[in-house]
């Protein structure tokens, strides 16, 4: 099984949708289990890193959000 790297302040875009529409996640703490913020209603949860890793679809790196799209090559 890959271990998924995210760090805290990446975005986490979600295969399914949170109940409130929004599919973005803020990650606030990393570990065994993950505390992420819901980008559409500011819901805070902790999951536990397997669960969350198999919904991931993208992961958003904090660097990327600043400048507004991915590194140039």
């Amino acid at each position: 099984m890959n271990i998924i790297r995210f760090y805290p302040g990446d975005t986490l875009q979600m295969k399914k949708p949170h109940p409130c529409g929004s599919n973005l996640f803020k990650v606030i703490r990393v570990g065994s289990d993950v505390r992420v913020v819901c980008g559409g209603c500011g819901r805070d949860m902790t999951l536990p890193r397997i669960k969350l890793e198999k919904g991931i679809k993208k992961v958003i790196s904090a660097a990327q959000q600043d400048k507004g799209d991915g590194p140039r090559r």
